[in-house]
């Protein structure tokens, strides 16, 4: 699949152009056209999706390729008079004598179900210790170089773990920005849009200490958390400071299989989470493990230091303490916790409001500890691979999971 080139039919209503794949028949039926292909696969599209999908600028804005009708303005879908196939395309005939003419190679990605919000997505891969023994990693300077080939298949493992590293890049703290703007947008923060992860005297967040960071994920004060974190390694000449990772997909399901109690405290009782500033005063509520709609990512909500009230009866109050206890007890356990050190050039990057984080205690007697970090969120991560995966053909189009 390729970027399309001027097309004077204007057949597609995306920017993409699509192999041909001929339609073997076109019948309607109750409002519906049933297109069918030769090998079996079929797609029901109704007759005012197809109204609003038609080319030649009027459904479909040629210079956007988006929809311009108001929904207000839809005709009866008894609009629908006639289908046929032209050299494999389906031309759809309306009650006004008019006709439209749609590109038999988007109608079959349509009815393949790579319009999905899922589309050339991996599927993510839910790992422990044991399964994930280091971190997937690349090379990371054809990456920084825009190798769109290397771009592609590191976000590929970034979406199917969870986290992915780049290795050898160089230790100057412009990288991490100029990684995260090969992918998209940065997401800008109360700490910027890029910032320091060291041991300062005068510290805004427990990250900048030398205590110990139990199993975390970031901003949990935010209704909806960074997607992903970037973290880069400048210097490391410290003693401690091991960074953690867990997979939060793992450690919700072991609640999920094996502490059925634990689970539901979890995922239904809510906390007040608020970062503790001077300067801002960001509030959510939410439960540890917020499922949220059906087909949405998992989001954890899990830094302590910003943890701040029960949001529940009191009576559900012990039981969340005690479900509390055992998450962070399980997501640091060696079951699910891998630890390694961050080496200068490193880059990691991990999907914040699934891998659950943290760190080892630095040794303050000798040494230096300097990362520089960024945020990311999923849509920026998701379009530039289904960009890359039609650009290069790399890969298929996944079937949604």
């Amino acid at each position: 699949m390729t970027l399309a080139a001027d097309d004077p039919l204007g057949r597609t209503p995306d920017f993409y152009s699509y192999p041909s794949r001929p339609i073997d028949t076109a019948a309607i039926e109750e409002g519906f056209v049933v297109i069918r292909w030769a090998d079996g696969a079929e797609l029901r599209a109704y007759a005012l999706w197809l109204w609003e999908n038609r080319m030649a600028d009027q459904g479909i804005d040629e210079r956007t390729r988006e929809g311009k009708l108001d929904p207000a303005g839809l005709p009866d879908a008894a609009v629908l008079r006639g289908a046929r196939i032209s050299s494999g395309h389906l031309v759809v005939e309306w009650h006004e004598a008019s006709s439209s003419e749609f590109d038999s190679g988007w109608l079959r990605h349509v009815a393949d179900g790579h319009e999905s919000a899922r589309s050339a997505i991996p599927p993510s891969e839910h790992w422990t210790a044991a399964d994930l023994s280091e971190l997937p990693t690349r090379p990371g300077p054809p990456v920084l170089d825009g190798d769109e080939a290397a771009v592609a298949e590191w976000l590929r493992l970034l979406c199917r773990f969870g986290v992915a590293r780049l290795e050898g890049l160089p230790v100057d703290e412009s990288v991490v920005g100029e990684i995260g703007r090969r992918i998209g947008a940065l997401r800008d923060t109360n700490f910027g849009v890029t910032w320091p992860v060291s041991v300062d005297l005068a510290p805004t967040s427990t990250a900048n200490t030398s205590l110990p960071l139990a199993p975390h994920s970031d901003l949990p004060t935010r209704e909806t958390p960074p997607g992903h974190q970037l973290l880069h390694c400048l210097i490391n000449t410290c003693q401690g400071g091991l960074s953690t990772l867990a997979d939060g997909y793992a450690v919700a399901d072991h609640f999920r299989e094996h502490e059925p109690e634990h689970y539901d405290a979890l995922a239904t009782l809510r906390w007040t989470f608020f970062n503790r500033s001077p300067d801002h005063d960001h509030r959510w509520s939410g439960p540890i493990i917020d499922e949220g709609a059906p087909g949405s990512p998992l989001t954890l909500r899990a830094f302590h230091p910003v943890r701040g009230f029960p949001d529940m009866a009191a009576t559900d109050v012990p039981r969340a303490y005690a479900a509390l206890r055992r998450f962070s007890a399980v997501a640091g356990s060696t079951e699910f916790e891998l630890r390694s050190a961050f080496r200068p050039g490193d880059l990691v990057a991990f999907d914040n409001r699934r891998i659950l984080h943290g760190r080892t205690a630095i040794d303050m007697m000798g040494g230096t500890r300097v990362l520089h970090g960024a945020y990311i969120d999923h849509d920026e991560i998701h379009s530039r691979l289904r960009v890359l995966t039609r650009r290069t053909a790399s890969a298929p189009m996944s079937t949604p999971q």
